[in-house]
């Protein structure tokens, strides 16, 4: 084992790193670690693995072998923050675990572990798992698809602006991204879904989807931007959905100002007959470039005092500004159910209140919403029959609907 603050003079490469409360507890891992890789790699804390990563030496590294027990359940956020922290410098991670309940497991996978080894080792299991993270590297290295796009199209622009945390904006652009890609049996239409949340956007996590390095590429110079780029930098989702994903690491909002936003819309509505933005919870300077261009801006809320006080202060921001207020659909998530006359008087006088239309209500999905979420599925595919997928997509419905016959009336 090398020390990690040996590793500058040692001239032997480090490959790996195990990470721990202490190494020592876990002697089979430090055993088959020397097999397999002799001298080269290293040992780190949980405390000092997030510093680690913001060090040159970690871009040299392959993996993190992260060895856990029953003790260290009390520190999974920072055991998740690490995990996040490694994907997003390009580093596999292995988890070793012994006495951990699976529901801690679950947990630690979904934020990004590539695979799980139970200890006391089993016996070549480690190497085996070493060797599948090398197998997935090449692949996605060599194999990446790049999305293809013929550029004849002047398509419908529909962004979605959530005006409060939590009221479910990005499960809507989401999901009406996919019915409209899902709308007609024959010649689908072709759908984009943007990810402007630049910071903290979840389109990525929501559809289970790599987030590419090209993404940052393109945004840090769109004027060179074009559409064999642009392709460059979507993903595809089931082959039907292609979706630009937020960048992979942290950046500011005003990394791309409103020229730039007007010239990857535009890029965009060439490629697509549909493009859904998905906007970030902040109003930021390209905002009101975003409500220009768009045919519809769907702006959700909640039936509660946080969307009454939101939307009452966007709405005097707008009018001061002069910009398109009308152009906002409020749409109403988790509404009142048919029967609930209590709720529906609420809305009633919500909208009144304020001066607004509730053009559109979606009722409540409950926690299969959610599961959906964090199992990177659409409603469609993980609940067909719920009614919030239902209804999102009767609503992708009437604006196919609408669009065919704006078309045949052109």
């Amino acid at each position: 084992m090398t020390s990690m603050t040996a590793v500058k003079s040692n001239p032997s490469p480090i490959v790996a790193c195990t990470i721990s409360r202490n190494v020592q507890n876990f002697d089979l891992l430090i055993e088959d670690m020397e097999a397999l890789l002799g001298e080269g790699w290293g040992d780190l804390g949980f405390g000092e693995a997030l510093a680690f990563l913001g060090q040159p030496d970690s871009q040299d590294l392959e993996f993190f072998a992260i060895a856990i027990d029953g003790e260290d359940e009390e520190n999974l956020g920072l055991l998740s923050e690490i995990i996040c922290g490694a994907k997003a410098c390009g580093i596999r991670v292995v988890l070793i675990a012994e006495d951990v309940t699976p529901a801690s497991l679950h947990q630690l996978l979904r934020s990004g572990a590539d695979e799980f080894v139970p200890y006391p080792l089993p016996e070549r299991e480690l190497a085996s798992a070493i060797e599948r993270m090398r197998r997935a590297t090449e692949v996605a290295t060599v194999t990446e698809p790049r999305v293809k796009l013929s550029g004849d199209g002047d398509g419908v622009l529909i962004a979605v602006q959530g005006l409060c945390g939590g009221c479910g904006a990005t499960t809507l652009a989401v999901n009406l991204a996919w019915e409209l890609a899902n709308v007609a049996k024959e010649r689908a239409p072709r759908v984009c879904l943007l990810d402007l949340g630049l910071q903290f956007g979840s389109v990525a996590t929501y559809l289970d989807l790599p987030r590419r390095e090209a993404v940052l590429e393109m945004l840090s110079d769109v004027h060179a931007m074009d559409g064999e780029s642009f392709g460059q930098a979507l993903v595809s989702f089931e082959d039907k959905l292609q979706v630009l994903t937020s960048p992979a690491d942290l950046v500011p909002l005003d990394l791309i100002g409103p020229d730039e936003v007007k010239r990857v819309l535009d890029v965009a509505r060439e490629h697509f007959d549909y493009v859904v933005v998905d906007m970030p919870g902040a109003l930021v300077q390209w905002t009101d470039t975003v409500l220009t261009e768009a045919q519809v801006c769907f702006a959700v809320i909640d039936l509660d005092m946080r969307s009454a006080q939101n939307t009452l202060r966007l709405k005097r921001a707008m009018q001061a500004e002069d910009l398109p207020f009308d152009k906002l659909r409020f749409t109403l998530n988790r509404a009142p159910k048919f029967t609930d006359l209590q709720g529906k008087s609420r809305v009633r006088r919500m909208s009144e209140s304020l001066g607004i239309r509730v053009d559109v209500q979606l009722p409540d999905g409950g926690r299969l919403v959610g599961q959906a979420n964090d199992h990177g599925l659409t409603l469609a595919q993980h609940a067909h029959k719920n009614p919030l997928r239902k209804d999102i997509a009767k609503l992708a419905a009437e604006l196919y609907s609408i669009g065919q016959s704006e078309a045949e009336a052109a």
